[in-house]
């Protein structure tokens, strides 16, 4: 996964897999979503990351599965 961030028009963009956008849809005013042509989400585009998604600060966990 890959996240960039364009300060200069206040752009997030998330890619989930290296593969060829086959759709875009609007998922709001400020949401896009990439798609294959499998119907896999490719990436995510946020416009007015800070306003709309309060990307101010990002950060990662990956959570490990509990064994019992």
């Amino acid at each position: 996964m890959k996240v960039k961030y364009f300060n200069d028009t206040d752009t997030a963009h998330i890619e989930m897999l290296d593969r060829e956008v086959f759709e875009t849809r609007e998922i709001s005013e400020n949401i896009y979503i990439d798609i294959d042509e499998k119907g896999n989400l490719v990436s995510i585009t946020v416009e007015h990351a800070k306003e709309s998604a309060g990307l101010w600060q990002f950060s990662y966990e990956e959570v490990q599965k509990k064994t019992a």
